[in-house]
């Protein structure tokens, strides 16, 4: 049998001690799969006598990150610290300038020094591998870097971040606030004591950056994604989407167009009949459309210990299974070298089905001219639906537009016209219908 693979873990929360855990656990079963043991040799944390359910005591302790990652008794820096400067990207860095190979799950850094860490990789003839940085325990990394050879992508979706899954979720099946949800999620631990990270489409964001790279062969581009997040998601939203047949989901979306390539995250209402819709709670979905393969539609939890530690085993036990002289693949599908250039689509060309709800004064000539504002805009309706409701000084009209395909320079265009003709008693809110699997 083979010598034994040893690991430096970086990070002993929640993430970190479950990779412990999971490695010694299973340790019979992860040697009869990867032809040789897999043993933690050295560990690194901010508190040392922390109880973390798991033995470390044949591991030797590191106060310093950056040190475990150099240091010769290790053969895979595994690095859980989070964020995306400071300790974390020192120790990658460390570790891979060493030759050392490199697990992370660490969206973020990869999503702002990717780039740069995959090349100290590439040239080393080391692994950067990151199947836990999206998705949690789905395999997406996986399948788009190594098992969709040939295929030609021309866009990928998906939910990306349970805690806003969760959110949407509640919402709509129990009728209450987004606040309230949100005040739920926390004391759950869903969601953090500063929420922003997630509900703003940051976390979506990063994770989708890093799938447009491997979907469309571009190099990461993270500050160029179109970002809306669900803070304005109401239970008007909720309804007016379940009478008209969709759900409402906050989606990460990439997709190739004449103009360059097409990155947004923000709610979207989709089908609910599509398999995307029934996607409920933490749970996380990618979407995947091919030219040879079609679509695939890969489902699973996207976070918490178990689910990351997962991915984060998975990569070490490919480490464990590669031989010395193994010619490994590129970091992000193809050479950083070869990773084209990003070009951005302007997403007002974006081209789609809109749902738009108005807030009105109810009187004579307001919904006259809320069509023809659509009118001198080419946009076709599909649908109109006018709900009157009591207001304490005067008697509102909600008014619900569903369009035909038209772009989103047009719905802009109309809902401005639609505001400065003063017809608005509220912030008007717009949301995309994406077609959806």
């Amino acid at each position: 049998m083979s010598e034994a693979l040893r690991v430096g873990i970086a990070g002993l929360g929640t993430v970190g001690a479950s990779v412990a855990r999971v490695l010694a656990d299973k340790a019979a079963e992860l040697t009869r799969q990867c032809g040789r043991p897999i043993v933690v040799s050295g560990v690194s944390a901010r508190e040392r006598a922390r109880d973390r359910g798991v033995d470390l005591s044949a591991a030797q302790w590191f106060d310093d990150p950056v040190e475990l990652a150099g240091w010769d008794g290790i053969d895979v820096f595994v690095e859980l610290i989070g964020g995306d400067e400071g300790a974390a990207l020192d120790c990658v860095k460390t570790a891979l300038e060493a030759g050392r190979h490199v697990v992370t799950a660490n969206k973020a850094l990869l999503a702002k020094h990717g780039l740069a860490l995959a090349d100290i990789a590439e040239q080393k003839g080391v692994l950067l591998n990151y199947e836990a940085a999206v998705a949690g325990g789905i395999p997406v990394i996986k399948t788009m870097r190594e098992a969709m050879a040939g295929n030609t992508v021309s866009r990928v979706f998906g939910i990306l971040n349970g805690t806003c899954n969760y959110i949407l979720t509640r919402m709509e099946a129990e009728g209450i606030s987004f606040e309230e949800c949100l005040a739920d999620a926390q004391r759950l631990g869903y969601a953090e004591a500063d929420p922003t990270f997630d509900i703003e489409g940051h976390d979506t964001a990063h994770k989708l950056a890093i799938l447009t790279s491997l979907a469309f062969g571009s190099r990461i581009a993270a500050d160029d994604i179109y970002m809306e997040g669900i803070s304005n998601i109401t239970q008007a939203d909720i309804r007016a989407a379940a009478e008209l047949g969709y759900r409402i989901k906050l989606l990460g979306v990439a997709q190739r167009t004449e103009s360059g390539i097409e990155q947004r995250v923000h709610p979207t209402m989709v089908p609910t009949a599509s398999v995307i819709a029934q996607v409920h709670g933490v749970t996380n979905a990618v979407a995947v459309e091919t030219d040879i393969l079609g679509e695939l539609l890969l489902s699973g939890p996207g976070a918490g210990g178990n689910a990351t530690a997962s991915a984060v085993v998975g990569d070490v036990a490919d480490i464990a299974k590669s031989r010395p002289g193994f010619q490994h693949g590129p970091v992000f599908g193809r050479p950083v070298k070869e990773l084209s250039p990003y070009k951005r689509a302007q997403m007002r060309s974006h081209e789609g089905g809109y749902f738009i709800r108005l807030t009105v004064h109810d009187r004579t000539g307001v919904f006259a001219a809320i069509a023809r504002r659509m009118a001198d805009n080419d946009i076709s309706l599909e649908s109109i639906v006018q709900h009157a409701n009591g207001a304490s000084s005067e008697v509102q009209k909600t008014v619900i537009l569903v369009t035909h395909e038209t772009t989103e320079a047009a719905v802009r265009k109309a809902v401005d016209g639609i505001t400065s003709d003063g017809h608005l008693l509220d912030k008007p809110q717009v949301i995309r219908i994406e077609r959806a699997a």
